[in-house]
């Protein structure tokens, strides 16, 4: 059984940085497509970033404008989110999430697949992330 867990939440000023961890356990990481959402109170979840299994290809909502970056450490069944220049915008609890689909054994990265939430079938707990002055 697949399990997920964010880390590296916090409260940060406006502009600053953080850096979300997922860690993956129970399942072979490597081979999965994965995907950070985020999701405030009253608003459904909404998709931020997605990798695909090896690493070498990603996704971006449009509201990242380039200060987001996706990363994974397939060794260490790692997961991260580098988040720079956060605005009060950006508070939320975010998600990371693995898409455990493999027709045919194959991993497929399909970008336009990848922001939506009903792609993953794994899920964790989520971190918060509250970006104040």
């Amino acid at each position: 059984q697949v399990q997920l867990e964010e880390s590296g939440g916090g409260l940060v000023q406006p502009g600053g940085s953080l850096r979300l961890s997922c860690k993956g356990s129970g399942g072979t990481f490597g081979s999965y497509n994965m995907g950070w959402f985020r999701q405030t109170p009253g608003k459904e979840r909404e998709f931020v970033a997605a990798i695909n299994w090896s690493g070498t290809g990603t996704k971006y909502a449009d509201f990242v404008k380039g200060r987001f970056a996706i990363s994974r450490d397939n060794a260490k069944n790692m997961m991260y989110l580098q988040m720079n220049n956060l605005g009060p915008e950006d508070t939320a609890r975010y998600y990371c999430a693995l898409d455990s689909s493999r027709p045919g054994g194959i991993t497929i990265f399909n970008p336009l697949r990848a922001v939506e939430e009903k792609q993953y079938a794994h899920w964790g707990q989520g971190t918060q992330v509250t970006v104040s002055s």
